[in-house]
């Protein structure tokens, strides 16, 4: 018998990234559009099935041109490549309620296997009686793995923007209707 099947919450999960900027200061970003599904039993929430999908044109930190670049083809080529995606269907438990998630990210047509590391927060009843499912998960990648190259020296001998790029990821999921 198959999993139940839930539905990520848009307007309730976000996908979060922080990346290095000359050196020391930090940039942080969003994507804005998120949609997805999970196949999860609630009894046994830290095993099953993620297939997540982001749009790369709803990139947004708070700089118009910043963002304009990064969905340009020297970053995301979000015109050309309008999704990324995150699947995964193994999971091994740590501790109570943590676990490792093992998918594969596909991001500008590269696809690399990634690890989650996530945490079921809660099942709960919403003040207007649905259920939710809530997690929250992070990682690391490095922009260099997806085919991202662009980037410009200082002076001070560093890089504009920084290899490793921290990811995390807050989702709220109800159960998916018909």
């Amino acid at each position: 018998m198959p999993l139940p099947l839930w539905t990520i919450d848009p307007a309730h999960s976000a996908v979060l990234f922080i990346a290095r900027h000359m050196v020391v200061a930090r940039v942080h970003g969003r994507f804005e559009r998120v949609s997805g599904t999970l196949r999860v039993d609630p009894r046994t929430p830290t095993q099953g099935e993620v297939d997540v999908r982001v749009e790369a044109a709803s990139i947004y930190t708070g700089n118009p041109e910043r963002d304009a670049h990064l969905r340009s083809p020297e970053f995301l080529d979000a015109e050309a490549i309008p999704h990324l995606t995150f699947k995964a269907s193994q999971s091994h438990p740590v501790g109570a309620t943590g676990f490792q998630l093992q998918g594969e990210l596909t991001l500008r047509r590269v696809t690399r296997p990634v690890l989650l590391e996530a945490r079921y927060l809660s099942t709960t009843r919403d003040p207007w009686g649905q259920t939710r499912l809530l997690y929250s998960a992070r990682t690391s990648l490095q922009r260099s793995d997806f085919g991202i190259q662009w980037n410009k020296a200082l002076d001070n001998g560093g890089w504009l923007i920084g290899e490793k790029v921290d990811v995390e990821l807050d989702i709220q999921a109800t159960p998916a209707q018909g």
